[in-house]
């Protein structure tokens, strides 16, 4: 069987780096440890990261998925998920009487940091994102006076500011490098004085996964992207596979999701995964494409990746008793029965 595959020239390109980023690996943990250490229900805003299989994975260990701060019942724990919030939902949490962990991933509270900095200094900030996203919710409730929002080149010329010598940009982390940059440059035609963030607010992982893509494209008849829909990088991915010059390329959560009728005619198979993909999902991706003759695989090596953040501050707490706390400030007794346990 191995000489035949051989000589039939199929092979797979496995894209690295791939898969979990920093900001996703902590918020992950910190829910595990979250639940360790103070024992299930943990509330979680939003997904903590946008794949089916960790929220899935998480939810059957005992972490709750809501939409709205409202719907976590008082005396909880709840966590924001790495994407960020506004600071109104800070102030929701408090009078929920909420304990909170914020699992925001640092390098998009860097660009909440830029964004109410120069809101201080009174310019108009354009943010480079995609609407209703919930990074970009986020990031423009921090100012919401001063943002406004461009959902792409096609945007620009739609855009108006009180003064055009006090215009900055800044971006949603995880969006297209080239992309961005088209509409960067089509709002430096249109404000000539427009000012760039200090540093680059497309974070590392995005940019690096796109470029281990863009190597792979090129060679690639058809590129698998494991991620799941909702996942903006992941959905980059397969629009940075195709520019680059991959015939087809698809985005699946898992492997039964492939259909052989993709792989008709093609030879090279790139497969990569987002930046919220654990790698056990790749893997059942690289035993599907073995079992169809596609068993020599070939890393595509884009950069070196050594980033780790530090968990949550609030893990170092008994939030259990702050939660405990809080709710027995309002009824005015310290007898406080323990919450959803």
């Amino acid at each position: 069987m191995g000489r035949m595959t051989a000589s039939s020239g199929r092979r797979v390109l496995l894209a690295a780096p791939r898969g979990y980023c920093a900001g996703v690996d902590r918020a992950v943990i910190a829910v595990e440890k979250a639940l360790e250490q103070y024992g299930a229900p943990i509330y979680v805003r939003h997904e903590i990261v946008h794949n089916k299989y960790v929220v899935q994975t998480l939810e059957k260990k005992g972490a709750v998925f809501v939409e709205r701060t409202e719907e976590v019942p008082e005396g909880n724990i709840v966590m924001f998920s790495a994407h960020g919030v506004a600071p109104v939902v800070h102030d929701e949490a408090k009078q929920g009487r909420l304990a909170t962990i914020d699992a925001t991933c640092p390098l998009v509270t860097k660009v909440h940091k830029e964004a109410v900095r120069f809101a201080n200094e009174d310019f108009d900030i354009l943010l480079i994102g995609h609407e209703g996203h919930e990074e970009v919710i986020g990031t423009s409730g921090e100012a919401p006076d001063h943002i406004t929002l461009v959902d792409g080149p096609s945007d620009v010329s739609k855009v108006e500011v009180r003064d055009p010598s006090r215009v900055v940009w800044l971006s949603q982390t995880t969006l297209s490098v080239d992309e961005t940059m088209e509409t960067v440059d089509a709002l430096k035609e249109k404000f000539p004085q427009l000012i760039s963030p200090p540093s680059d607010d497309i974070c590392y992982a995005t940019q690096n996964r796109q470029l281990a893509v863009k190597q792979m494209g090129e060679e690639a008849d058809l590129v698998i992207v494991v991620g799941s829909k909702n996942s903006s990088n992941s959905v980059r991915l397969v629009e940075v596979a195709k520019l680059a010059g991959a015939r087809a390329a698809y985005l699946v959560d898992f492997a039964d999701e492939i259909e052989e009728a993709w792989l008709e005619g093609v030879t090279t198979v790139g497969v990569t995964s987002g930046a919220s993909v654990p790698e056990i999902l790749v893997e059942q991706v690289l035993e599907w494409l073995s079992g169809r003759g596609y068993e020599d695989v070939e890393l595509v090596k884009a950069a070196e990746e050594s980033i780790t953040f530090s968990l949550p501050k609030e893990l170092r707490r008994d939030l259990r008793e702050e939660a405990a706390a809080l709710v027995a400030e309002r009824t005015g007794s310290d007898r406080t029965a323990p919450s959803g346990q």
